[in-house]
């Protein structure tokens, strides 16, 4: 499956009924076009299709999401919230973690097989006269990703929706999500990641995010770092949009660890909303919380109007956000989280120690060879006593010998493990975690690896 760790491999979980194996073949027809780690930085192949398809991005108003890390956790907060104020939405998200469906989400539930197939349909025709002409000129044809998001925006004309939370891919500018307007663009924390594509410095990574800042929008942000949130400065200003940032336009007051995640009080643009339950671990995902409260203000009210306490609490607390500091297995505790940067890894180092009470902790990690491998065991050297190191059922993993030299030179020979496969790295993981009264095993480090071990916990049915 493709996500935002630029990766293609296999769904799981198709069965063998006509519709599974329909939604299958439109889904190996996806795989066939250039996957996400190769993006073309280009509007005009994607413009083009929701042109001939009548401009579907624009039945129905957005609300845009971009950043480094917190994007798909913050997505989901902002759909939940908008589903409770009796809205019906659309969300496009990045990565799958098992299964395409995952990606498009209609009314909170994952798109059905049936309408999968029958809109791949309805826009195939529309891709095969794009590509052409694309290829007529010597252009690439539609991408991956391309193809995905014109599948996504005719899908919600097609539902109907009221309002589509759509997750950006990469970058922003020349993201293909971008061919549709946000009223609301919203900036998670930004960081380096994807320097490759996106910029050697954080600034010129916010230059490219801010290009999803339209004419008139309303613009809300997390702290960032000062060249970052200059960048959404000037862009907000070129735009005549209103820039609200975290500390100072809306805050995150107090939060509290409880059982099954925390309870938090908010200060959003128009009103206070104290002793809210948030079923997520970490304090990095109260301050998405805190986003993703003044996104729905600004959407709702032009952030002016308080939103309704009974409301927002019950939209927080049907929130989940799978793969994020996740627990898949008990006895013992098996927690996933899809930490693959040194940003994320920091995340989940810092929420370890404050939101459990773990006596040992086993690190099985797996990397891909784009990221910064190095950064990522340095972030969780403090809070993990071994590694366990394997490699994803991705192509593009880095080798697990490999890796586990990386990890030798950083955090020692005696704290490394090497397992070449995802299920044997997951047993002995937990073997060594069971040595103690509450050990643990903690999985990161990769997207595609957190798939492999959650398919692997469900296939022998660990409780969680």
């Amino acid at each position: 499956m493709s996500n935002d760790d630029g990766d293609t491999r296999e769904p799981g979980d198709f069965d063998d009924s006509l519709m599974e194996r329909e939604a299958r073949e439109v889904y190996e027809e996806l795989l066939r076009r250039v996957g996400e780690g190769s993006p073309q930085p280009r509007l005009d192949a994607t413009r083009r299709a929701a042109e001939l398809l009548g401009d579907p991005q624009r039945a129905y108003p957005i609300v845009h999401i971009t950043g480094t890390n917190g994007k798909t956790s913050t997505s989901r907060m902002i759909e939940s919230l908008l589903r409770a104020h009796g809205l019906r939405t659309g969300m496009l998200t990045s990565p799958a973690l098992e299964r395409v469906n995952e990606r498009i989400v209609i009314d909170g539930e994952p798109i059905s097989n049936q309408a999968f197939v029958d809109n791949w349909n309805d826009v195939r025709p529309f891709l095969q006269l794009t590509d052409a002409e694309f290829e007529a000129k010597g252009e690439p044809p539609l991408s991956f990703f391309e193809a995905l998001t014109i599948l996504a925006y005719a899908a919600f004309a097609d539902a109907p929706i009221d309002v589509a939370v759509i997750e950006v891919g990469m970058g922003g500018e020349w993201d293909s999500t971008n061919i549709g307007d946000g009223q609301v663009a919203v900036f998670t924390p930004i960081a380096l990641d994807h320097t490759a594509r996106l910029g050697k410095t954080i600034a010129e990574i916010a230059r490219t995010k801010s290009g999803i800042i339209k004419p008139l929008a309303a613009v809300v942000s997390a702290l960032q770092e000062p060249s970052a949130l200059a960048e959404l400065e000037r862009a907000a200003e070129l735009t005549e949009s209103t820039l609200a940032v975290a500390g100072t336009a809306f805050s995150l007051e107090a939060d509290t660890v409880a059982v099954g995640g925390q309870v938090i009080t908010i200060k959003g643009l128009a009103g206070q909303y104290p002793d809210l339950f948030l079923p997520l671990f970490g304090d990095h995902q109260a301050r998405n919380a805190a986003l993703a409260v003044a996104a729905v203000e600004s959407f709702l009210g032009g952030g002016t109007v308080a939103l309704n306490q009974d409301v927002l609490a019950e939209g927080l607390a049907t929130v989940t956000s799978p793969g994020r500091l996740q627990v898949i297995g008990t006895e013992p505790t098996v927690v996933v989280d899809a930490a693959h940067n040194p940003h994320g890894a920091a995340a989940l180092a810092a929420a370890l120690p404050h939101y459990f009470t773990f006596d040992h902790v086993t690190a099985v990690i797996g990397i891909l060879g784009d990221k910064d491998a190095a950064g990522i065991l340095r972030e969780l050297d403090p809070v993990v006593d071994e590694f366990v190191v394997t490699q994803s059922t991705s192509d593009r993993a880095v080798d697990a010998d490999e890796l586990a030299a990386l990890a030798v030179s950083i955090v020692g020979s005696d704290r490394v493990i090497v397992e070449r496969s995802v299920e044997a790295a997951l047993d002995a993981a937990r073997e060594l975690a069971s040595e103690t009264e509450k050990g643990a095993v903690i999985v990161t480090g990769s997207i595609t690896l957190i798939g492999d071990a959650m398919a692997y916990a469900r296939d022998l049915g660990w409780k969680s």
